[in-house]
């Protein structure tokens, strides 16, 4: 072996090391800061400001593409009568979305209080969700929701836990029930919306559901400082 083959090795992995922080420079120099969490309650000031900040780490954690700039926000522990839907376009910093959503037949009444994963349970699941494919079902156009967190959400597609138009989501249903009307668990939504938001939706797009559950706010990787150094970022106090 010649003399001059460890610098040589050397030299590769100097130059691959040089290339990788020329590509990540890159990236930070081009792919567009995210909006902070009091920049998103401008555009909706019903949303909770701490409920937008967990929505953008789990975003930042979650995203490998500076084009992936929808963020759904449900907030389950609002009341169904409410408004607790947002769509944020955070490309272009604009709410493009503020609706009611329907939940889980089995957890809760007017506000949810319970959440499962199980089959058969006819519960809302809390978490990160990406969106998938359209399809045609009995509730008209439907989108599928791909859960991200293990024990939490990940039995969405087995469930057929989709995003789709109901009329018992609509609020003309508030002043004889008292609430929306219920789902088997899906986050459904009033009839006149439904076709414009899955369209919107189905570009590709996360979707975080949330709900002050300690076990999910403690072990979620995607809010979870071990498995997502953003986190410690805290994006909430931008």
């Amino acid at each position: 072996m010649s003399m001059f083959e460890p610098l040589r090795g050397a030299f590769r992995l100097s130059a691959a090391s040089i290339g990788l922080f020329f590509l990540s420079a890159w990236h930070a120099a081009y792919a567009q800061p995210l909006p902070s969490a009091a920049e998103l309650q401008q555009l909706a000031p019903n949303a909770s400001l701490s409920t937008l900040a967990l929505a953008l780490t789990a975003y930042a954690c979650a995203s490998h593409s500076d084009a992936d700039k929808l963020l759904t926000v449900i907030d389950y522990s609002k009341a169904s009568r409410d408004k607790r839907l947002w769509v944020f376009d955070l490309r272009a910093r604009k709410l493009l979305f503020e609706e009611w959503v329907a939940h889980g037949k089995n957890s809760g009444a007017d506000v949810p209080t319970t959440f499962s994963n199980a089959p058969n349970s006819y519960q809302s699941s809390i978490g990160l969700y990406e969106t998938g494919q359209t399809y045609s079902g009995k509730h008209g156009r439907s989108l599928r929701l791909q859960g991200l967190e293990p024990g939490f959400n990940d039995n969405s597609m087995s469930r057929a836990i989709v995003m789709h138009a109901a009329a018992y989501a609509d609020p003309k249903v508030v002043p004889g029930l008292g609430r929306l009307g219920r789902s088997q668990g899906c986050p459904a939504v009033r009839p006149a919306i439904a076709g414009k938001l899955i369209e919107t939706l189905q570009r590709g797009s996360y979707v975080f559901a949330y709900y002050p559950q300690q076990n999910w706010l403690k072990t979620s990787r995607f809010l979870n400082a071990q498995s997502c150094p953003l986190v410690n970022q805290s994006i909430a106090s931008k």
